[in-house]
């Protein structure tokens, strides 16, 4: 401890002595003054003296004083010695020439001055210098031994108190220079940060700058973005409406020279009927084709419909088998299956699951030469696995991930040479996704492909298994005796009222966790939610503003909400046009006689403005054989002329005719009383159900009002879901939104348990 003292004083040193410097010198300039004070009042009185020694006495005092105030600035140090030796001086006078003994208590002031002034070490050698010379006899002096110990006392005691001061002073001041370096190092580091922060905050600022460029940037493309998503579902329907069109024609001329071909005589050729064979099949495997490309645009857009139930996959794969079998015994390929005993239920769309498993199946028949396939299926953990394993040419490792693009296949020569579009991986890995599951290849060139895809056995409910009956906040009570009922799982009930069952298809589909109650009208919806409790109605029509004022006089459960939508479907799209049908292009023979079956119809109106399609209906009629007359149109203009004078039996109507379309056909045909009833079956490429846009308009309410936390919930969700700029709740939420969101994601949370 006292080595690393030394070490800070002897490190600071100069900056010490400095320091003592300047205060020696302030002590100097307040000593002096009191000294020459001193010699004043001893000149005043020195008439009390004997001889005016007392005046003598302060003349030296007042001599000594001014000499060491004039060396003071110039000559620090001979000023000192100056002062001290002329205290000595003086004293020497008073205890020896004035003979004053009392004077040798004085003796401890240059003593102390001079440890002060000079330093510690000569005012200890003064001090034992004058501790000598009081204990040495002299002739002259004639004291009392008791007034030379008081002189001893205070001399040392002096030197003590002035050591203790000064070391104590040493020390502070080691002290607070350690402390204003450190000070001082910190107000450096302190302002180098400063800098740093000032250099951060501007490169915080130029990058803030730059991600609002970048946002700005950023919503640009998404706008694009959805530009081209709506070109592409735009694109999508256009190209359903101009390929379905003249594929009617070729499956429907070629279909009906193949089933009826003595409605062009009985000279038709073999090898003729051969080569439409041919025709009638690359038509439908281009049809199948557009079907594919359709149900890839829905599912990259989200919009693919997915009806799930619980099966058993392996029934699924062993009618997939059996299906593909003679392809596999044509080519001379064995066909095995590998399934696995303790195979749960698994909850999918078993008609995609089938598309699947055929598609896998294809490709692996279509692409081995020898040897065959093997289908497995088996269990891992909550999953169960899928895969197809072949002996065919195999997959390089860097071509793997190509045959998952859609229309790309390993190599452009794999095409020429076994077919194919490269759709079918592409769709069915789409499809296995929807239902949460995973599809991947393995391949070695030479040995073989193996795709396997997996799907998860059911939901986290099943996961849990008992412990989903269980909660923490429920006391235990054990019962007298067993139950013996079982309790079926709870699920929210919507009740749909529709005349149609456009709505109750859709919400099948998509909230499998829902129950459907389906009914026919808002009078027979209110008994239902009388009946039984339900978490909402749900009218679907398309004159919403006339539901909405019924309901004003219908007494409903509290706090019910309504939902009123228009969402068509085909049948509910033909009742909402006011005919009788609606078919969808290309139209089969049998499709478009069954429809007219029910009429009873002799004299048949064909409205259509392509002449192609107009002769395969006429053709399609007359190879019937029930006597049709069949009249033509090539527009709504035209047709309305043979309405008003022939006044046909039925009328075959195509909706997108140039100069009167057909839905300006209708609206004139139902606003004559005499045409009104003539029934009307349209021919269109327009797929009701296709279409991106389900509804444009909703409509909500709520038996007993919606209050403020529900209302402000309301907008947050629907901005959420609907607007490209979502509302943001203010963090200062009142309590019962707070309460309500939190109850909603416990909820969501239990429903995705449970």
């Amino acid at each position: 401890m006292q080595s690393s003292k030394t070490e800070r004083l002897s490190a600071r040193a100069p900056e010490i002595r400095e320091t003592l410097r300047d205060l020696q010198d302030h002590t100097v300039t307040y000593v002096l003054p009191a000294l020459y004070a001193i010699g004043l009042i001893l000149i005043l009185s020195g008439g009390q003296w004997s001889d005016l020694y007392g005046a003598i006495l302060g003349m030296l005092l007042l001599v000594v004083s001014g000499a060491a105030w004039l060396l003071r600035t110039q000559f620090y140090m001979a000023a000192v010695i100056t002062l001290i030796s002329g205290c000595f001086v003086i004293l020497g006078l008073a205890i020896f020439i004035i003979a004053v003994p009392v004077a040798l208590i004085l003796l401890a002031l240059p003593v102390g001055l001079t440890l002060l002034l000079i330093n510690k070490r000569t005012g200890v050698i003064v001090a034992i210098l004058c501790t000598l010379l009081l204990f040495m006899p002299h002739h002259a002096l004639h004291v009392e031994p008791s007034l030379r110990i008081i002189a001893i006392v205070q001399i040392w005691g002096i030197v003590g108190l002035i050591w203790l001061t000064s070391h104590s002073l040493v020390t502070a001041m080691i002290w607070f220079r350690t402390s204003y370096e450190h000070s001082r190092m910190l107000l450096e580091r302190a302002r180098d940060h400063r800098l740093e922060m000032s250099q951060v905050v501007a490169e915080l600022g130029e990058a803030n700058r730059q991600l609002l460029r970048l946002h700005r940037l950023a919503n640009s493309l998404r706008e694009n973005a959805d530009e081209a998503r709506r070109a592409k579902e735009e694109f999508v329907a256009n190209v359903s409406h101009e390929l379905r069109t003249p594929l009617n024609m070729i499956i429907g001329f070629t279909e009906l020279v193949l089933q009826a071909p003595h409605t062009y005589g009985n000279q038709i050729p073999q090898a003729l009927l051969a080569d439409l064979n041919v025709v009638l099949r690359n038509s439908q495997h281009l049809s199948a084709l557009i079907d594919d490309v359709l149900d890839l645009s829905q599912i990259e857009a989200g919009q693919m419909a997915l009806s799930k139930e619980w099966v058993d996959l392996s029934q699924i794969v062993e009618g997939a088998v059996a299906t593909v079998r003679p392809l596999y015994a044509l080519k001379d390929l064995y066909l095995q299956t590998q399934v696995a005993s303790d195979l749960p239920s698994v909850h999918c769309d078993p008609i995609r699951m089938r598309q699947v498993i055929l598609n896998l199946l294809s490709n692996a028949g279509r692409f081995t030469e020898e040897g065959g396939v093997i289908v497995g299926l088996w269990r891992d953990g909550d999953h169960v696995l899928v895969s197809v394993a072949d002996t065919g040419p195999g997959i390089a490792h860097d071509d793997l991930e190509r045959v998952f693009q859609p229309f790309q296949q390993a190599d452009n020569s794999i095409r020429k040479r076994y077919g194919g579009s490269g759709l079918g991986l592409s769709i069915s890995r789409g499809f296995v996704e929807l239902h949460d599951g995973k599809m991947w290849v393995d391949s070695t060139v030479g040995s073989g492909t193996t795709i396997t895809f997996r799907l998860p056995t059911g939901d986290a409910a099943q996961d849990r298994g008992a412990l989903r009956w269980f909660t923490p906040y429920m006391r235990f009570e054990e019962e007298s005796r067993p139950g013996r009922s079982l309790l079926a799982k709870i699920r929210p009930r919507l009740v749909v009222a529709e005349r149609g069952r456009s709505l109750e298809r859709l919400l099948a589909r998509y909230l499998d966790r829902a129950e459907i109650v389906a009914v026919k009208s808002l009078d027979e919806a209110v008994i239902e939610v009388e009946r039984t409790p339900s978490q909402m109605l749900l009218i679907n029509d398309s004159n919403m503003g006339d539901n909405f004022q019924r309901l004003e006089g219908v007494r409903l459960p509290n706090g019910l909400p309504v939902v009123l939508c228009s969402v068509p479907g085909t049948d509910e799209y033909a009742l909402s046009l006011g005919v009788s049908a609606y078919l969808i292009k290309p139209v089969a023979r049998e499709r478009l006689l069954g429809v007219l079956e029910p009429f009873a119809a002799k004299k048949v109106l064909l409205v259509d403005d392509d002449p192609n399609l107009l002769r395969l209906f006429r053709r399609m009629l007359a190879s019937a054989n029930r006597g049709y007359q069949v009249l033509r149109a090539k527009n709504g203009r035209q047709a309305l002329q043979v309405l008003t004078q022939d006044r046909p039996d039925v009328v075959i109507l195509d909706l997108l005719m140039p100069e009167m379309d057909g839905f300006q056909l209708l609206a004139q045909k139902n606003a004559d009383p005499a045409l009104r009833e003539i029934p009307v079956i349209i021919v269109s490429s327009q797929d009701p159900n296709g279409q991106p846009i389900v509804s444009r308009s909703l409509i909500v309410t709520r038996s007993g009002g919606i209050s403020i936390p529900q209302f402000l919930g309301c907008i947050e969700g629907i901005s959420q879901l609907l607007s490209a700029q979502p509302v943001a709740m203010s963090v200062q939420q009142p309590q019962e939104v707070v309460l309500a969101n939190g109850l909603a994601q416990e909820s969501r949370g239990a429903e995705g348990e449970g």
